[in-house]
């Protein structure tokens, strides 16, 4: 990609990437205000082919190695960083953008400027997030181990929810969370899906890429921010997760689309609350693909601490299966000697089948005679 990008577009603009990624398609420009972008965000941006990224923020501060800016730069999409707060407010949904070196022109006569994304930039401010990594690791553990403390009673006691329609006791359970290379991951595990058939809880946008699968989600769990409508409507048993005091900001999508749900209080995040539901439901095993569980994986959804994944994690015990990276551990290429065996399985029923026709047969035996008299026998 080259240091001064040049790109012309229609705008998409949006403060939450994962929004924006709905409605943007190939050739166009997203504006976002995303700082320390992380690899989730930057997948999805990727797959939808932008003409560039505009970022009201850092792509990358140096305070962690965020994975995302690397993405966006080895997927060779010209990237403009540090456009400030205004281009959200200047720059309207569907504007004509163009962007040439530092500078972004809409249609409408507003003119403003950004940074262009090196690939020495990146590198600067990646090695400087390594550097401060055992400083965030510190006041990660700190933050987790304090809050730990204060939650542990709320994770110890039984959730408080009205009986479920799907039975998980004495069956798998499967939690698709939307976390960096869950796609990858659940098509990894495609021969445990078909044969175990485990009860499916989507959480939040792990919906739709169950959907995608062609697998229908048995429950969904979450605040229902980032599920589509059509996996809103799909006939799976809805949980909203609320706050602790109850409040459930996400109940209101669900009824507007005259849904029925669940509502349960609990502290810590949907994916938490989505495997505390299946242990306590009496699920023999909880499989969970695309969960968040490093210290990376939190900070880059701006989340100081886990202590509720911790507690989570730590009462579940052997139940839990975590199945992230799966579909990096073995990636199956077929051997030249696979292919022989094979070609040579194939022929062998073709060749007796030919032997024994009677034409045939006569054929060989008549050469075969030739032979004979020939070599003298």
């Amino acid at each position: 990609m080259a240091d001064v990008p040049v790109a012309e577009g229609i705008a998409r603009v949006d403060r939450v990437t994962k929004h924006l990624v709905e409605r943007l398609h190939p050739g166009e420009i997203a504006v976002v205000d995303h700082p320390d972008m992380d690899g989730l965000a930057a997948e999805a941006l990727v797959r939808c082919r932008p003409a560039a990224v505009v970022n009201a923020s850092s792509f990358l501060t140096g305070r962690f190695p965020a994975q995302g800016p690397w993405l966006l730069w080895e997927a060779g999409l010209p990237l403009l960083e540090e456009a400030g707060p205004d281009v959200l407010d200047a720059v309207r949904e569907g504007d004509v953008l163009r962007v040439e070196g530092g500078t972004l022109r809409s249609a409408t006569g507003w003119r403003g400027a950004a940074v262009p994304v090196s690939q020495a930039s990146l590198e600067a401010r990646w090695n400087q997030g390594q550097a401060h990594l055992d400083e965030e690791l510190r006041k990660f553990i700190e933050n987790t181990l304090q809050y730990a403390l204060r939650e542990q009673d709320a994770v110890l006691r039984p959730l408080a929810h009205p009986p479920l329609r799907t039975r998980l006791h004495g069956r798998h359970a499967l939690v698709v969370v939307r976390g960096r290379g869950f796609r990858d991951d659940l098509r990894a595990i495609r021969p445990y899906l078909a044969e175990v058939r485990p009860v499916t809880l989507a959480v939040d946008g792990g919906a739709d890429a169950l959907l995608e699968e062609g697998i229908t989600p048995d429950l969904i769990v979450g605040d229902f921010d980032s599920v589509s409508d059509r996996a809103l409507t799909c006939g799976a048993e809805l949980v909203v997760h609320a706050y602790a005091d109850g409040r459930a900001p996400g109940l209101d999508r669900v009824l507007a689309a005259g849904r029925a749900a669940h509502v349960v209080p609990m502290v810590g995040t949907s994916e938490d609350l989505a495997m505390m539901l299946a242990h306590q439901e009496g699920a023999e095993l909880i499989v969970a693909v695309g969960s968040h569980s490093n210290l990376i994986d939190f900070l880059e959804k701006g989340r100081s601490g886990m202590a509720s994944t911790l507690l989570v994690r730590t009462k579940l015990g052997p139940r839990l299966v975590d199945a992230r990276g799966v579909s990096r551990l073995y990636q199956a290429r077929p051997r030249a000697s696979y292919w022989v065996g094979l070609m040579a399985a194939a022929l062998l029923p073709l060749l007796v089948v030919v032997l024994l026709a009677p034409p045939v047969r006569e054929a060989v035996r008549l050469v075969w005679l030739q032979l004979r008299i020939w070599a003298g026998w």
